[in-house]
C-alpha cells in the first residue's frame, strides 16, 4: 500500500512538472504596415513581455534577422495557415519561465533606432506552461513611415539671399526603399514641407523623389527670421503617417 501510495505521489510530480515545469518559448515579430518585417538593417523592435497582473518583464530583446521574402509578402496571395516568414526572417524568441498559465502583454517599440518615427504595438495573450508558439509567431504591425530631416540642418544659419534645399528621407518602417513606380511607390505618397514662422505663419510646399531612391527634395526662398520646417509623409490609400522637424535662422 505504501508502495502504491509512493508510486501515485511520483506519478502526481511527474505530471505537474510536465505541465507546469517547462520553459514557454513565444516567437514575436514587429511588421511595418503595407511592408515588411522590422529587423537588423534598421535597428530591430524591442520587444518586451510583461505580466499582464504584476507588470513583471518575463523577457525583452530585439527583432533581429532579415525583413523577409520580398516575393512572398508583398506580390503573393496570403492563405490560410501559410507563414509569412522564413527561417531567416526577422523576430525574437521570449523564453519565459512561467509554472502556470500566465496572462501576458507583448509590446513592440519600432524601429527603436529612430526615436521620431518610433511606434509602440501591443497585443495580449495568454502564455501556456510548456506550449510554445512557434512559426509567424505573434505579429505585431507597425504603422507609419521613418521621415528623417536631411537639409536643412538643425538650427543652421543661412543667408537670406540664397536658396534653401529642403531635403528628407523617407522609408517604410521596415526601412524599405521609396521610389517612383517601385514596390513602395513615390507617386502614391504625399510628402510637404510646412514652413513656420516666428509670427505662425504657415507655408506649404511638395516635396518630389527625383534622382535617388527615398529622398524628396524642393526649393525655397524665404525672408530673415526664425522657422520651423517640418516635413511629413502621408499614403491616403493605407493611412500611414511619418514626420520630421527641425528648426533654422534666416539672417
Amino acid at each position: 500500500m505504501i508502495f502504491k501510495k509512493y508510486l501515485f505521489c511520483l506519478g502526481l510530480i511527474f505530471f505537474t512538472y510536465s505541465m507546469y515545469g517547462q520553459t514557454t518559448s513565444v516567437m514575436i515579430r514587429a511588421k511595418a504596415k503595407d511592408a515588411k518585417f522590422i529587423g537588423s538593417s534598421i535597428g530591430g523592435a524591442k520587444i518586451l513581455v510583461k505580466d499582464v497582473l504584476t507588470g513583471k518583464i518575463l523577457a525583452e530583446g530585439l527583432t533581429q534577422g532579415s525583413t523577409g521574402n520580398t516575393e512572398r509578402i508583398m506580390r503573393s496571395d496570403w492563405k490560410r495557415n501559410e507563414p509569412l516568414s522564413e527561417e531567416s526572417t526577422a523576430g525574437f524568441e521570449a523564453v519565459l519561465n512561467i509554472q502556470e498559465p500566465t496572462f501576458i502583454t507583448i509590446e513592440a517599440y519600432a524601429p527603436v533606432n529612430k526615436k521620431q518615427a518610433v511606434v509602440m504595438s501591443s497585443t495580449q495573450l495568454w502564455a501556456i506552461p510548456g506550449k510554445d508558439i512557434t512559426g509567424d509567431g505573434v505579429v505585431l504591425e507597425i504603422p507609419g513611415f521613418v521621415v528623417d530631416i536631411l537639409s536643412p540642418q538643425t538650427h543652421e544659419r543661412i543667408s537670406e539671399s540664397r536658396e534653401i534645399e529642403l531635403k528628407a528621407n523617407v522609408v517604410m518602417m521596415c526601412g524599405c526603399p521609396v521610389t517612383k513606380d517601385g514596390i513602395w511607390d513615390a507617386n502614391q505618397y504625399e510628402v510637404k514641407a510646412v514652413i513656420t514662422d516666428e509670427n505662425g505663419e504657415k507655408s506649404e510646399l511638395f516635396l518630389e523623389q527625383k534622382d535617388k531612391p527615398s529622398t524628396f527634395s524642393a526649393r525655397v526662398n524665404l525672408q530673415k527670421g526664425l522657422y520651423e520646417v517640418l516635413i511629413y509623409a502621408y499614403d491616403p490609400v493605407t493611412g500611414n503617417t511619418g514626420l520630421d522637424r527641425t528648426n533654422i535662422i534666416v539672417n
